[in-house]
């Protein structure tokens, strides 16, 4: 499971590399909708899975690596889902959100386990 979350971490940081590299998306002239209620719903799982992350290590139930790890991975989730918005207009489409949604569901099975 670990080193599947690095593979996507990874391929974000490349991503978001490409993305720097070639300048601005276009969407930035359109506008950004950070509010929107899929961007909202994946961003608010990962604020809340943050917030696990955090207890769980104050608890001692996780390792301070583990902690590291999984929030690696919840940052690779977060990039990935600004890129996707990037790509369409400032807002995800709903197959994007399952993919963010199954993604965060593999985060949150290895908090406190």
């Amino acid at each position: 499971m670990l080193q599947s979350g690095l593979s996507r971490f990874v391929a974000s940081v490349a991503l978001g590399m490409a993305l720097c590299i070639g300048g601005a998306p276009a969407s930035h002239a359109q506008g950004w909708d950070a509010t929107h209620p899929r961007r909202a719903e994946v961003n608010g799982r990962l604020d809340n899975q943050d917030a696990r992350i955090h207890q769980e290590r104050a608890e001692g139930e996780i390792s301070g690596a583990q902690a590291r790890q999984l929030h690696a991975e919840d940052h690779s989730i977060r990039t990935e889902e600004r890129a996707m918005a990037s790509q369409n207009g400032g807002h995800i489409t709903t197959g994007e959100q399952r993919v963010l949604n199954q993604q965060e569901n593999g985060v949150s099975r290895q908090i406190g386990r």
